[in-house]
């Protein structure tokens, strides 16, 4: 068995792994409070509920782009699961060539959903993660990793009007009955919701300007299910496509 931890900066995300198929899946909140003891407990704690012993577990790979978290979840692993991870950086063998001026840069997640692309439906491609950030990555028709942009997350967004707007109340991310809001928390969600649609479309267009007629587009991340019911501009939806570039990235370096 493999361990996937993805490491965000709003949700620590593992995936249990049993010969390439995704077998259990968690969602912690990424706290920087949270001590390596008290990560490993919870590690430890997630694998006892689903009866699995420290022995099965084969390996640890571990996506980060929170570095100040990065040691304590490392700490963690080899203390607790007695693994020493497998850190993802653009260092490793990926599949793919990264256009970006400096590699280092990209986001460990960002390359993990290019490999995972690359290597299930092939270029030229825009892939959409919508989470902390709203990501857009793009692969071009020979796998290779271009780049992207970057931008708010929908919740990002939510909470910054608030602060900034003293009236405006807080809301949950919901679907209003309409893009015209007839009270004021339904107009807030139709902006949000329906805002970040058009922002969406927007963006695919470009990019399809850009990487031309065939590009395929695949959204993913915690919060695509937000956004991907309301567009048809989304052809390919992958709620785990990171977590699967990732399995894919530590099969090809486990043995170097």
């Amino acid at each position: 068995m493999l361990l996937i931890i993805d490491l965000g900066n709003t949700n620590l995300v593992l995936g249990l792994y049993e010969s390439s198929s995704l077998t259990h899946h968690w969602r912690l909140s990424s706290d920087h409070a949270r001590m390596p003891d008290e990560y490993g407990i919870q590690f430890r704690d997630l694998l006892d509920h689903q009866n699995i012993k420290l022995d099965q577990i084969e390996g640890v790979c571990l996506s980060s782009v929170v570095p100040p978290l990065t040691e304590r979840v490392m700490d963690a692993c080899q203390r607790y699961l007695e693994q020493s991870p497998l850190l993802v950086t653009s260092d490793l063998k990926l599949n793919i060539q990264i256009k970006y001026e400096d590699p280092r840069a990209v986001g460990a997640d960002r390359l993990a959903d290019a490999v995972e692309v690359q290597r299930t439906y092939g270029g030229p491609a825009c892939i959409i993660d919508f989470g902390t950030a709203t990501t857009f990555n793009a692969l071009s028709d020979k796998g290779d990793y271009l780049g992207g942009s970057i931008l708010p997350g929908i919740q990002v967004a939510a909470d910054a009007l608030v602060q900034r707007a003293a009236k405006l109340p807080p809301v949950s991310l919901e679907t209003p009955p309409s893009v015209i809001g007839s009270n004021t928390t339904d107009a807030i969600r139709a902006g949000l919701i329906y805002g970040y649609v058009s922002l969406v479309e927007g963006m695919i267009e470009r990019y399809r300007r850009i990487l031309g007629k065939s590009m395929k587009v695949i959204g993913t991340g915690g919060l695509v299910s937000l956004i991907s019911p309301h567009t048809d501009a989304i052809g390919i939806v992958e709620p785990w496509l990171t977590l699967n570039g990732l399995q894919y990235i530590w099969e090809m370096n486990k043995h170097d």
